[in-house]
């Protein structure tokens, strides 16, 4: 586990404890250098991305995770991340079986709630549940996210797969839930991961403060969210929203 990894798991366990990242990140360097653990370490190239306006854009991707259940099962989960462009304000959903268009489309409603409003811009990958073709910039979805997309009126772009100018931002987003919030983690239910992957939001993914604008998301936030175009109606078809589960003790006779 990497310490940042282990900073957030002692920030969810115990609430109280007060302990700095620097604290966590040497007891950690310690812990490896006593018990000789190797540090996993992975070269990427990077290079500097535009910096875009307030409420301008979000990023949108896929990514998919094997976890562990308690009785050492293996479970493939799948999820899809949005992060805001310019405050770097993120939001994530998961399900333990790949998404339909459907699902997609829900997501986006919860997602367009969490930010409280819908960005000018929102740019994908060359996703098959969004798009079906794209020509010269010509863009051909898929029918049920075509008819989504006039309802809600989106501007959308696709970009090219791996291309860091268009989508960097969401894949460095990607990446980060699947090595700090997923990796390691036991899988009991998708309810209950969800759940998870919110608190996990507010408390790490969106608070702590980001490498490049050296600033908290969920201050950035605060301004731009005066930026998004507000979701003023209701759309036609029923959508979904997250809900919180209810523990339950289950007797032996069900």
């Amino acid at each position: 586990m990497k310490s940042a990894q282990v900073e957030d798991w002692l920030r969810e366990r115990h609430p109280d404890l007060k302990v700095s990242e620097s604290t966590v990140r040497s007891y950690v360097r310690d812990l490896r250098r006593e018990y000789n653990i190797p540090k996993k370490t992975k070269t990427r190239s990077y290079e500097a991305v535009p910096e875009i306006g307030m409420g301008e854009q979000m990023q949108v991707d896929f990514g998919q995770t094997w976890q562990e259940t308690p009785n050492k099962r293996k479970v493939k989960l799948y999820f899809i991340a949005f992060v805001l462009s310019h405050s770097r304000y993120k939001y994530m959903e998961w399900l333990d079986r790949p998404f339909t268009t459907r699902d997609v489309i829900n997501a986006h409603e919860n997602a367009f709630c969490w930010f409280e409003g819908i960005p000018h811009e929102i740019v994908y990958d060359q996703d098959s549940l969004i798009v079906v073709s794209e020509n010269g910039g010509d863009l051909i979805l898929t029918k049920e996210f075509e008819s989504y997309r006039q309802e809600r009126r989106l501007k959308l772009r696709v970009c090219r797969k791996a291309d860091p100018e268009s989508k960097g931002r969401i894949e460095n987003v990607v990446g980060y839930m699947k090595h700090n919030f997923a990796e390691h983690r036991l899988f009991t239910n998708i309810d209950r991961w969800n759940e998870d992957g919110w608190k996990w939001l507010n408390r790490t993914g969106n608070y702590k403060i980001h490498h490049t604008t050296k600033k908290r998301p969920v201050e950035v936030f605060q301004e731009e969210k005066q930026h998004l175009r507000p979701v003023t109606k209701e759309l036609s078809n029923s959508y979904s929203n997250p809900v919180s589960s209810i523990t339950r003790t289950v007797r032996k006779d069900n």
